[in-house]
């Protein structure tokens, strides 16, 4: 075989290497983004209509998020947190309008404490995607469902799946504390001797 076939053999095969680990890092980069995102993945390359522009999206979040100091609640601030739930998500019975306010603002004040930018609402969507990505489209429709509803459009049916879209959110950003829901717990009664 003559030297200028033998070097292009072996171009032909870097370059055919080079496709083949270039798709092979590809493939492997959208296996994570889409285990790492779940539903937000999807959610986003239907959004942007193009899977690179998605994924540059969602690398560019999880560099943001890395970047700031998030971190979990401490015990007590859990405790005090899920004890303001409880109170809103009773109000709900007396009075949907405000609870859903309420809960949305609780939300907010976790996510503060936790060290979340809590500014423009499409930036804590995408902020909390990144941690929370099995829960961020509740958030997505509970804030709409609150939206409609100062808008005259929602029924108390919506309000009250606005409530459990807020809670399965708020219940993702206490997890990391595991503190148990606050419950009263009936006092032993102890007999005299």
């Amino acid at each position: 075989m003559n030297q200028q076939v033998i070097w292009a053999i072996v171009a032909v095969a870097i370059v055919a290497a080079a496709v083949v680990v270039w798709y092979v890092m590809n493939r492997r980069r959208t296996e994570q983004l889409r285990e790492r995102f779940g539903p937000e993945y999807d959610h986003v390359v239907e959004e942007s209509g193009d899977i690179r522009k998605a994924e540059a999206s969602l690398q560019a979040r999880a560099k943001r998020v890395a970047k700031l100091h998030i971190h979990p609640l401490t015990v007590d601030e859990a405790a005090r947190f899920s004890t303001a739930w409880q109170r809103v998500q009773a109000q709900f019975v007396d009075d949907p309008d405000r609870a859903i306010t309420e809960a949305d603002k609780l939300v907010g004040e976790v996510m503060s404490t936790r060290g979340y930018p809590v500014g423009d609402f499409d930036q804590r969507v995408e902020d909390i995607s990144v941690d929370h990505p099995d829960v961020v489209m509740n958030y997505r429709a509970a804030r709409d469902i609150a939206r409609q509803h100062s808008h005259g459009r929602a029924s108390t049916e919506d309000l009250r799946q606005a409530m459990v879209h807020y809670r399965a959110l708020f219940r993702d950003l206490l997890a990391d504390a595991e503190v148990r829901e606050v419950k009263e717990e009936p006092t032993p009664v102890t007999r005299g001797r």
